[in-house]
């Protein structure tokens, strides 16, 4: 028997992370404004591994993962895979040229990954979208923010999360 509410008990494991990092931010704070010598720097480490922690917990507990939605995603070893009743597929990071957000026929948000030409539909509802963020932090120069947003409402049109770097000698026409 639970004394919390079942969307409670969610909401806290989802912001788990962030709520130790304030804790560690706390403890902290504490230490460097009260103590002296070795401890109180050791509380101002605590203070700025704490401040960073929060943020990337923060975003991670901000991000959309999907549940109810149609199919599954799995993560692993740097290859998205989405498996559905119907389509569905696999996508290597190495090999992605953009991720994007958009909406489908029906206007809901829908993950695009393209990839050599071919794209990989990923509804923003299925099953283990909350593993996407750890692949998405992989890639550099990822716009975290615009994935949170565009996941959250239902985009009005595409928007684009991540576009690879053109490549020294490649020559793209537009």
């Amino acid at each position: 028997m639970s004394f919390l509410r079942p969307e409670a008990i969610i909401a806290l494991r989802r912001w788990r992370g962030a709520i130790a990092a304030a804790a560690v931010l706390a403890l902290g704070l504490w230490w460097g404004l009260t103590s002296l010598g070795l401890i109180r720097w050791i509380g101002w480490a605590l203070v700025l591994g704490g401040a960073a922690l929060l943020w990337a917990s923060a975003q991670r507990a901000r991000f959309h993962g999907g549940h109810g939605g149609l199919g599954v995603v799995e993560v692993d070893e740097r290859q998205i895979a989405y498996f559905a009743p119907v389509g569905g597929g696999i996508v290597s990071l190495d090999m992605l040229s953009e991720v994007a957000i958009g909406p489908d026929r029906a206007g809901l948000p829908v993950w695009r990954f393209t990839a050599g030409g071919e794209i990989l539909r990923v509804p923003v509802s299925a099953e283990g979208t909350e593993a996407l963020f750890d692949a998405l932090t992989a890639l550099p120069g990822v716009d975290i923010e615009a994935a949170i947003r565009a996941s959250r409402s239902g985009p009005a049109g595409l928007t684009v999360i991540w576009r690879a770097p053109p490549r020294p000698g490649v020559h793209r026409l537009h």
